[in-house]
Formats: C-alpha cells, sequence, structure tokens
C-alpha cells in the first residue's frame, strides 16, 4: 500500500531550518525573552500587597465593584498559598505571548477581512493550527529554541493566535456595506476608511477575540511548564510527577483564579467599547 512520509518531510524541513536560520530563531529568542523577562521583572518588583492592590484597582476601574473584590480576595488567596513568585511568572508569561500573538494575529485578520483570496488561504491554516494537539507545538519550539520560557512562549503564540484573527476578519466583513460606502461618498481614503470606521465598528468581536487569545494562551501555562517555562504550570506539573495533591490543586486553583480575573476584565473592555459605540 502507498506510503506518504509526511512526518519523515516534516523532520527534514525542521532540520533544515534549524541549520540555517538560526539567526532568524536568535533573534526571535532575543525579542520573546525581552519581553517575558522585562514584565516578570515588571510584576515581582513592588511587594504582593502593592501589586495586589494595584490588580484589584484595575479590575474595579475596568469591570466594576464586583471584579474588584474577587480580584482582592482572589490573589490574596493565592499568595496565601506561597505561589504569589509562580502567578506573577505566569500572568508575565501569558501577557507577553497574548501581546505578540495580537500584534501578529489582527494584522492578519484585517488582510483576510480585505482580501478573499487570503482569508481562503489562511482558514484552512487556522483550522489546523486550532486542531493540532498542543503538545505538537512542544516539539520545533523546543528544536528552535532549546528549553525554557521561550520555547513555551513560542508554543503559546502559536496556539492561541487563530481566534483572534478569526473574529478580526468576521468583525470587519460584518459591517454594513452601505457604512463604507458612505464613508467612500465622504472622500475617505483606504488608511482613514479603516482606522476610523472599520476597526471602530468591529472593535467588540475584535475584543472577543482578544479575550479568547488570552484564555488561550493561559491553557497552555501547563503544557508549557513541560519544556521548562516554569509558573504555576511547574507547580501542576511537580504535584503530577511527585505525586503531591495538596500542591497541584494549590496550583490549579491559582491558574483559575487568574484566570477568571483576566476574562471578567477583558470581558468588560470589550462591553465598554461596545457601549460607546
Amino acid at each position: 500500500m502507498f506510503e506518504l512520509p509526511i512526518g519523515e518531510v516534516f523532520e527534514n524541513i525542521v532540520n533544515w531550518m534549524t541549520d540555517n536560520w538560526e539567526p532568524f530563531f536568535d533573534g526571535i529568542n532575543w525579542f520573546v525573552d525581552l519581553i517575558v523577562s522585562n514584565l516578570e521583572n515588571l510584576f515581582l518588583l513592588p511587594s504582593p500587597l502593592v501589586m495586589i492592590a494595584i490588580l484589584g484597582f484595575l479590575g474595579w476601574f475596568v469591570a466594576g465593584r464586583g471584579v474588584g473584590i474577587f480580584t482582592l480576595i482572589g490573589l490574596f488567596i493565592v499568595d496565601s498559598m506561597k505561589l504569589w513568585p509562580e502567578t506573577m511568572e505566569t500572568l508575565a508569561l501569558v501577557i507577553s505571548a497574548a501581546f505578540i500573538a495580537l500584534l501578529i494575529g489582527i494584522p492578519l485578520g484585517i488582510w483576510a477581512a480585505k482580501n478573499d483570496v487570503v482569508n481562503k488561504i489562511m482558514r484552512p491554516v487556522l483550522d489546523f493550527m486550532q486542531t493540532m494537539p498542543a503538545f505538537v507545538y512542544l516539539i520545533p519550539a523546543v528544536l528552535f529554541f532549546g528549553l525554557g520560557k521561550v520555547p513555551g512562549a513560542v508554543a503559546t503564540i502559536i496556539f492561541s493566535m487563530p481566534p483572534v484573527v478569526r473574529l478580526t476578519n468576521l468583525g470587519i466583513r460584518q459591517i454594513p456595506k452601505e457604512v463604507i460606502e458612505a464613508s467612500q461618498a465622504f472622500g475617505s481614503t483606504g488608511a482613514q476608511e479603516l482606522f476610523k470606521v472599520e476597526i471602530p465598528l468591529a472593535t467588540p468581536t475584535i475584543f472577543a477575540g482578544i479575550n479568547q487569545t488570552i484564555m488561550l494562551s493561559l491553557s497552555m501555562v501547563v503544557i508549557s511548564s513541560m519544556i521548562g517555562a516554569g509558573g504555576l504550570g511547574g507547580k501542576v506539573l511537580s504535584g503530577i510527577t511527585q505525586y503531591k495533591i495538596g500542591l497541584g490543586f494549590e496550583s490549579g486553583i491559582a491558574v483559575v483564579i487568574l484566570a477568571m480575573v483576566l476574562d471578567r476584565i477583558t470581558q468588560a473592555l470589550g462591553k465598554s467599547k461596545k457601549k460607546k459605540l
């Protein structure tokens, strides 16, 4: 029976890239490490109580009193479990990966919305990215970047990018044609039409994509810890491998609290944008 050597071809491509694209991967390694390390240092610089107060105020200001109080209580619980450094490491990794994913994903979504050919090509690529098991992304990430936070962040970026691309594309395509025609009738240029009409109207949908990207980034925490990303995922992994049930449960609770805080704040940002429109 005919056999396709897909795995062998993929392995040869990865090996060729590893041998010939070393400067390119070194540049990515430097850029991602710069963002993750600086954010981590920034979050760990204040005392936990000061950082909890800042995040609680942010939750209150953006999402309301309930979210602010929940943020304060939830983060106090995290600190009381002696998991504050790991939580800040995870937060730095998630925000860094989500930021880079948005930096790439939103322009790709705009491009797909503006070009039907790009949209048709991008759809199966995004399907592939979303359905591929997350563990598979760790293989090339380790080969290209070694072990540590950078390969974990890169794998997280690839895994979490599709929602913001899809929803940016959807948000712009859903804008009524009459609105676009009216802006063109008033003499808007392509850039003015994009930044003053299309993106503002598509902002609630784009923020839904941002929310999903952040949640998917956080879901990669435990998986990324398998290649040395550390943070709360490392504690969960230690709980699994060393049969420490309490440590695993406490780390899982900390991940849940962090996920709920990020989810409520990003959801509130999207709703506030929608109300303004």
